[in-house]
């Protein structure tokens, strides 16, 4: 019986080194983007090259808004600090083909995830961190009151998005002729809009708040209800790294299970410290190694929440009611009425 329970115990101790050297050596590399960020001190983050909510520059020429945030987390939770980021205004037209050739780490600029980036590319679309749906801002004084009735009209729109697609689609399945007036930045289409170039102007749904802000009468413009489209935006990475896949998705995970579990940017050191709630924990790093299976130390989603809050406070600051007044809406968590449903940390 001795020597059973001998050899009991010496297979369990085989058993349990044999699981942690497994799981020691199940850990994935760094990954070369990683190492590339570490080696200069930086990321490099594409945005938008300047859209209220999404991604401008103030008059310091410092740069803020949604997208600009994730950039700020991901920094915080791989570098320590959120202002190590440089930042690299691109149009629709060659935000991909500049992420491609290595010039970006990685692209928030509210893009589209589709079947066709996804899979032809060579990109991996990471996860969405807004939902949108193409629509249209027009003058009020057209007295139009759904986009059935733009047959003839003209809309400013960038060139190198879904746009000009979607249109096509809307048009030929309504029956309706509308043309285009093409433009590679946003602001020369909101200024040609504005001047009377075109009738109206379409872009998705965050970003007709924005155009409608930068107008001089915003008041004058309204914005249809019709939305001809889906347009789930988020980030972009290039294929092949599946350690910086896997950071980027769980830092907007981490923004999104913040906000759940009510941690902000205030309190998010009280709570790390005070927590007993094994969510809250698991997310901030007093318990689990959920950092080091990232490559990470414990407190990098800490740092992404207090780089300038969880997600639902990064909505507020640049599309809630003091800033472009667009309702949460979809973009709410699943637990009040929206689609962000933040996967578990387990």
């Amino acid at each position: 019986m001795k020597r059973l329970a001998l050899c009991a115990g010496v297979t369990a101790v085989l058993a349990v080194t044999t699981a942690g050297a497994m799981a020691q050596s199940s850990l994935p590399a760094p990954g070369p983007t990683v190492e590339a960020i570490k080696k200069r001190g930086e990321l490099i983050c594409g945005v938008d090259a300047g859209i209220p909510g999404f991604a401008f520059q103030d008059s310091a020429g410092k740069w803020k808004g949604f997208d600009v945030a994730y950039c700020r987390a991901i920094a915080a939770a791989v570098l320590g600090d959120p202002e190590k980021v440089k930042y690299v205004g691109l149009t629709a037209k060659v935000r991909f083909t500049v992420l491609q050739a290595g010039e970006i780490d990685v692209l928030i600029r509210d893009s589209t995830l589709t079947f066709s980036r996804d899979v032809q590319l060579g990109l991996t679309e990471v996860a969405i961190n807004f939902y949108a749906g193409q629509g249209f801002m027009v003058r009020k004084s057209l007295g139009v009151k759904e986009a059935s009735e733009l047959n003839g009209a003209t809309l400013c729109m960038v060139t190198g998005a879904t746009l000009e697609l979607n249109i096509a689609d809307y048009a030929r399945a309504k029956g309706v002729t509308i043309n285009s007036l093409l433009f590679e930045k946003t602001e020369e289409a909101f200024a040609a809009a504005e001047a009377g170039r075109c009738d109206g102007y379409t872009d998705d749904t965050g970003s007709l708040a924005a155009a409608r802000s930068t107008m001089k009468m915003p008041d004058d413009w309204v914005i249809l209800p019709t939305v001809i489209s889906k347009e789930p935006l988020g980030i972009h990475v290039r294929d092949g790294d599946e350690r910086w896949r896997d950071i980027t998705f769980w830092v907007d995970a981490a923004l999104k299970e913040a906000e759940e579990s009510g941690v902000t940017k205030a309190n998010a050191d009280e709570m790390k410290t005070s927590s007993k709630n094994p969510f809250v924990m698991r997310l901030l790093g007093t318990e689990g190694d959920f950092g080091k299976l990232l490559g990470l130390d414990p407190e990098w989603a800490l740092r992404a929440i207090k780089a300038d809050g969880n997600y639902g406070e990064l909505y507020d600051t640049y599309f809630g009611p003091k800033a472009l007044g667009l309702p949460r809406g979809l973009n709410n968590l699943w637990n009040n009425g929206g689609l962000h449903y933040p996967l578990p940390f387990r």
